[in-house]
């Protein structure tokens, strides 16, 4: 037993091999004829014989093992889960001389015990009684936890460590543990999977141990014993837990130095007679997991544009997946790299190139009419995905009535400390969840949905081409009524940014995204244009006031066997103090105006310092990975805290601004769109009316529209329910055109399709008028010329009022157009033609 267990993502591994926690906790035990807290060796080992016959990998000790016992579970090949003995009591944090005299006791067990190789983990602690921390504080006994976990690290950096939580002090959160234990007993089966749901939330990318589950037989009987303890080990497996511990081995169980004789939870009895129980848990140790009744095909789209440095990584990971009918596809988006060279490595892979780079939803949508999938998963080519993932989504898809999947996307272990740092730095690709078991939004590293759901909505939008297009997916089939899920063990290993400058790009590219996606869904952003999430973002990063203590549900006199915390929302004004709108129109003017009014100095001054208090305060408040951090990490964090939010702004608001592309200028081939449109130059139509023989459709009509405009590569927004239009049409960057139609019906049938367009000016226009404006005024105040030449500002309103009016008018026309040839494809007639008015009733 060399190989040590170490972290794997949301499960554990030894040596080559994933290691799933099969347990049985042993003991506690009246003291052998050495004053050992342990049977007789003789004893013990027989009953570690019995562990093996039973399947079982690890025991969970409540005493620091003689060792004697170490070595004989090293030599069966049994992991040791060791608990510090230590009993909690109401003033172990009094005094200062107390809180030290724990803290040695817990350090000094673990020392003796932590670099034996069969040692699996140490618990520094378990179940803390609730009204004992009520009494000490929740956050006093979370600091020391915290405290003792790091101790405890630097004193065996080579083992894993834990806190042994349960229920009735769920609340407890701590920051600095390798992996969540959580000890339930619950003898309904719907409310256990609905609690390991619940804890897998709360666990939040760490893996999550079982660390005891029992049943007692004397008041269920032994029957009823086994098939309850038969169905939890299976919730466990179907969960994606990382293992669970059956306490315990034997009814031979003390407590306080007495035994315990009104309950009998061991699988075997005092005399270790083997109960039904035993036969049962070693079923479910030794029998592999159940399948499930249907495995659909799945197609893996993969996109990869000049990825040849993480590629080969990723496509590696995708052989060693465990589903049955796998289809990979990949899809080269112009790479000028090696990219191309390395995937004709892989021949059992489809690899499918586009001539140039189109962009990350054109390559994704031809991996969607490529699939032959029932099932299409997407990852990226700087990931590598678990051999489990697509066994956690497929499930999560049967289970639930889902449209699609997601799972977390978790830093390679091998990533170097500034990839580790970005993880934690704000706006990285994390997923959005509205409880336990739905998400708003799954990044799209790890995604995956039904193919009908993606054809149903037209697959991705090639308006985004580097980021926002799982977003806009996600947004667009919660629109339809259909649900997000999310499967917390489905997850992949996505290398972050190697630097701070790929960082910053990456984070200029999300802006952009933000941009185009607020063109398509304006409800879900605020009037700066920052995202409106309606659930909880699971990220690291954290910007809030450490003084916004949460609420605990306690129950009468603490006495609650589930005690909740619940989380009060991040404040929406913080962020502000680091937003670009803050630098730009509190920040920056007060400083200008301090060196003209020396008495604002103290107020400039604390304007610009704000910011970096907030950037500070977020990043002494992150948790850094568990690889110790160099002594530059915080401050580091704090500057991406402060450097975020202005560049991802900036991105926002550039593209904001030249939001509108330039149209297409071919209508049909031989047919100029601008030739057309100065039909109607002179005199611009702002309403345009289409006879039908039949009854349309007016959402048809609609739909149709909004395809020929998006052929010609215009953005455009379609009314969510909330607009006072159909559509919005944005041009080259100034104007934006609003459609409204209507339905009227005319006799036998007949019906009159009406469509209203009014230019309007954008955002970007509105800026340049008024500050032109504002500049103009504020040169002749400091030119002293304000009395004689006011008169250029209506000259200046005027002027360019009439270009940007002329922009909006241009834009009309050329819609105008397509509205004709749209009405013409679909069989409408034009009213205002004189030669078809002899055809109208």
């Amino acid at each position: 037993m060399n190989d040590r267990v170490r972290l794997d993502g949301r499960f554990f591994r030894a040596g080559p091999e994933r290691f799933l926690v099969r347990g049985v906790a042993y003991g506690a035990f009246a003291p052998n004829a050495a004053g050992e807290p342990f049977p007789e060796p003789a004893r013990a080992l027989t009953d570690l014989d019995a562990l093996v016959e039973l399947g079982a990998n690890t025991i969970r000790l409540y005493d620091i093992p003689p060792p004697w016992l170490l070595d004989a579970a090293a030599e069966r090949g049994l992991r040791l889960f060791i608990t510090t003995p230590w009993t909690p009591h109401a003033g172990f944090l009094g005094s200062r001389t107390q809180r030290r005299a724990t803290r040695t006791a817990i350090l000094a067990a673990v020392q003796s015990v932590a670099h034996h190789p069969a040692v699996f983990a140490i618990a520094i602690g378990n179940e803390i009684p609730p009204d004992i921390v009520r009494w000490n504080g929740t956050r006093r006994v979370a600091a020391f936890l915290d405290e003792v976990l790091l101790a405890a690290r630097d004193t065996a950096p080579e083992c894993l460590f834990t806190y042994a939580n349960y229920p009735p002090t769920e609340f407890l959160h701590l920051r600095h543990l390798d992996f969540v234990t959580f000890n339930v007993f619950l003898h309904n089966r719907p409310a256990l999977v609905n609690y390991l749901v619940h804890l897998q939330t709360l666990a939040d990318g760490k893996p999550l141990l079982l660390g005891e589950c029992g049943v007692d037989a004397r008041r269920e009987g032994a029957a009823r014993q086994a098939e309850i303890l038969s169905w939890t080990l299976a919730a466990t497996v179907t969960g994606g837990l990382a293992g669970a511990i059956v306490f315990a081995f034997t009814d031979d169980w003390h407590r306080n130095g007495q035994p315990v004789t009104d309950w009998e939870m061991g699988l075997t009895s005092v005399t270790r007679e083997r109960k039904p129980a035993f036969a049962a848990v070693r079923a479910r140790f030794t029998d592999p997991p159940p399948q499930p009744a249907r495995s659909p095909r799945v197609t893996v789209v993969v996109a990869a544009y000049n990825a040849a440095a993480t590629l080969r990584d990723c496509l590696d990971s995708l052989l060693r997946l465990h589903h049955p009918d796998l289809e990979v596809i990949v899809v080269d988006d112009g790479s000028t790299d090696a990219t191309p060279e390395i995937t004709q490595a892989y021949p059992q892979f489809r690899t499918l190139r586009l001539p140039s780079n189109l962009g990350l939803s054109h390559a994704r949508n031809l991996g969607i009419r490529s699939a032959t999938g029932e099932i299409i998963a997407f990852t990226d080519a700087d990931c590598r995905v678990d051999p489990d993932w697509l066994r956690f989504l497929v499930a999560g898809l049967l289970d639930a009535p889902v449209a699609g999947i997601g799972g977390p996307n978790l830093l390679p272990p091998d990533d170097p400390p500034v990839a580790a740092l970005v993880m934690a730095a704000p706006g990285g690709p994390m997923h959005v969840l509205l409880d336990d078991r739905f998400a708003e939004h799954v990044p799209g590293c790890n995604m995956a949905f039904w193919k009908w759901a993606l054809e149903a909505i037209g697959g991705f939008d090639p308006v985004f081409r580097q980021a926002g297009d799982d977003v806009d997916v996600c947004w667009r089939l919660q629109r339809r009524g259909w649900r997000l899920g999310f499967a917390p063990s489905g997850f992949v290993w996505h290398h972050r940014r190697p630097s701070v400058r790929e960082y910053l790009r990456q984070q200029a590219g999300y802006g952009a995204a933000e941009a185009l996606l607020l063109a398509k869904h304006p409800t879900r952003f605020n009037a700066l244009g920052a995202a409106r999430w309606q659930g909880r973002i699971c990220a690291p990063a954290e910007v809030d006031l450490p003084w916004r203590r949460p609420t605990i549900f306690r129950g009468l006199f603490a006495t609650g066997l589930f005690q909740t915390l619940y989380t009060p929302a991040s404040d929406p004004f913080i962020p502000l103090f680091t937003s670009l709108e803050y630098h730009v129109a509190i920040a920056l003017p007060l400083v200008l105006l301090s060196l003209y009014l020396s008495w604002l100095w103290p107020v400039a001054f604390a304007a610009m310092a704000l910011p970096v208090a907030v950037a500070l305060l977020a990043a002494l408040r992150t948790p850094l990975p568990r690889t110790p951090s160099p002594w530059w990490a915080r401050p580091l964090l704090a500057l991406l805290h402060y450097l975020q939010p202005i560049v991802r702004g900036a991105a926002r608001y550039a593209t904001r601004f030249g939001l509108g592309a330039a149209p297409s200028d071919t209508l049909a081939p031989g047919d100029s769109l601008e030739t057309q449109a100065r039909v109607y130059a002179e005199t611009p139509v702002r309403e345009r009316a289409y006879w039908s023989a039949t009854w349309r459709e007016r959402q048809d009509w609609i739909q149709r529209l909004v395809t020929a405009i998006e052929t010609h590569r215009w953005p455009c927004r379609t009314d969510s329910g909330w607009a006072d239009f159909d559509i919005e049409v944005f041009g080259p960057r100034w104007t934006r055109v609003t459609l409204v139609t209507v339905a009227e019906p005319a006799r036998d049938r007949a019906q009159i399709l009406r469509c209203r367009l009014h230019p309007r000016w954008t955002l970007a226009t509105h800026l340049v008028v008024w500050g032109s404006l504002a500049t103009l005024l504020l040169v002749l105040r400091l030119l002293g010329l304000h009395a004689h030449g006011l008169w250029l500002a209506p000259l200046i309103l005027a002027t360019l009022g009439a270009w940007f009016h002329r922009q909006g008018r241009t834009l009309q026309c050329r819609l105008t157009v397509i509205l004709d040839d749209v009405a013409r494809a679909w069989g409408l007639t034009p009213v205002e033609s004189p030669a078809s008015r002899h055809d109208l009733p």
